[in-house]
C-alpha cells in the first residue's frame, strides 16, 4: 500500500491536502489521465476512486461520478470564497481532496467529484496486486 508522511509532500501536495488549497486547472497530473487503475489518498494510501468512474468534464481537474467507498470520503459544507460548496475530504487522513458538484453524468447518478491531482496517487491496474490492492481487481471484472 502506498502511503506518504506529511513531511514528504511537495509544496503543492501540502497546500492542497493540509491547507485546503486548489491546484491550477489543466496544469495537474491527472486531469486528462485515463489509464485503467485506482486513485488512492496521497497520505493514507486508502483507495478513493477508480478509472471506471472517471470522466472528461472539461473542468481541468480529475472528475469522477462516484467514490469507490462512500465511507472513505467525508462531505462538508464549504462557505469559503463567497460560495456554498460541498468539500470532499478523505476519512482516514482528513486530507482535502476537492469538491463534489451536481453537474456530473446523469446516467451515473449526476455527481462530479472534482478532485485535485495533488491529493491522490494513481495505481495502475497491473500493479494492484504488487502494491497490496489485489482486493480491487474484481472491481474491473464486471
Amino acid at each position: 500500500m502506498i502511503k506518504k508522511d506529511k513531511n514528504d509532500l511537495t509544496d503543492m501536495e501540502y497546500l492542497v491536502t493540509q491547507e485546503n488549497g486548489t491546484e491550477p486547472p489543466f496544469q495537474n497530473e491527472y486531469w486528462n489521465h485515463f489509464e485503467k487503475g485506482i486513485y488512492v489518498d496521497k497520505i493514507s494510501g486508502k483507495p478513493l476512486f477508480t478509472s471506471e468512474e472517471k470522466f472528461e468534464s472539461d473542468c481541468g481537474w480529475p472528475s469522477f461520478s462516484k467514490a469507490l467507498d462512500d465511507d472513505e470520503v467525508i462531505e462538508l459544507v464549504d462557505k469559503t470564497h463567497g460560495m456554498i460548496r460541498t468539500e470532499v475530504r478523505s476519512e482516514n487522513a482528513n486530507s482535502h481532496l476537492g469538491h463534489v458538484f451536481n453537474d456530473g453524468p446523469k446516467e451515473s447518478g449526476g455527481l462530479r467529484y472534482c478532485i485535485n491531482s495533488a491529493a491522490v496517487q494513481f495505481i495502475p491496474y497491473d500493479k494492484l496486486k504488487d502494491l497490496g490492492y489485489e482486493d480491487l481487481i474484481s472491481h474491473f471484472e464486471k
